[in-house]
């Protein structure tokens, strides 16, 4: 298999130089430390945002979500959880949100699934801050089916923007790892994923970085 080295300075050409590409990786992720402390409605909050962005105009997301905050009053894990049909009711006829009932109804869904998840571990954030990073598409089976509307690149997304090291599946991504024959699809099953996997754990011993960094490097080889 192909050299993270020269996966790396194929896309610094393609970028224009080192420094470019350097500045184009940045943020780093935070660190497990930082992870644990980030409180549990900021991880149903971003959840809940990436699933609405899914298949959405992302800025009219952006735009609404101070108002979203507002309906859902700061997502509180343990609110919504209990989500009742009166409350269902309210929301979908709220014009201050997007009124998709499937994305409502994951709120309170995602809400369970993160309690439950902070009954197992303490609270939502150590259990995302401790999983081992070289068993990361394990994770994304698990979000997947224990959570809501969490498949494709929505649960993918959700670990990028809460700071979680993590590898996006984006079309660029995909594309470079077919190109260096460590899929020969989109990768979908579990057999693919642990390729994808064991990939990137190659390219993270050989380079000391983080999946983030291997992710976008790898989309640099392809994308603009």
């Amino acid at each position: 298999m192909i050299k993270f080295a020269s996966l790396y300075q194929h896309a610094a050409r393609r970028k224009g130089g080192e420094a470019a590409l350097e500045a184009l990786l940045l943020p780093t992720p935070l660190s497990a430390d930082e992870l644990s402390k980030i409180p549990d409605d900021r991880w149903l909050a971003t959840m809940s945002r990436c699933i609405f962005n899914s298949g959405f105009n992302w800025k009219v997301v952006d735009k609404k979500w101070p108002e979203f905050e507002e309906v859902f009053t700061g997502f509180n894990p343990t609110r919504w959880k209990f989500m009742s049909e009166e409350d269902f009711e309210r929301l979908i006829k709220d014009a201050r949100i997007i009124r998709h009932a499937k994305k409502i109804l994951a709120v309170r869904d995602n809400a369970t699934f993160l309690c439950d998840l902070a009954e197992e571990h303490g609270s939502t954030a150590k259990f995302f801050a401790h999983w081992p990073d070289d068993d990361y598409v394990s994770l994304l089976t698990l979000m997947k089916k224990r959570g809501a509307r969490l498949g494709g690149n929505t649960g993918q997304y959700f670990l990028r923007f809460m700071g979680k090291d993590s590898l996006v599946l984006s079309r660029d991504v995909v594309a470079a790892l077919i190109r260096e024959g460590v899929v020969t699809t989109t990768p979908t099953s579990q057999r693919d994923l642990k390729l994808v996997q064991q990939a990137f754990n190659q390219w993270r011993e050989e380079s000391h970085r983080p999946l983030t960094h291997i992710s976008k490097v790898l989309a640099f080889t392809v994308g603009a």
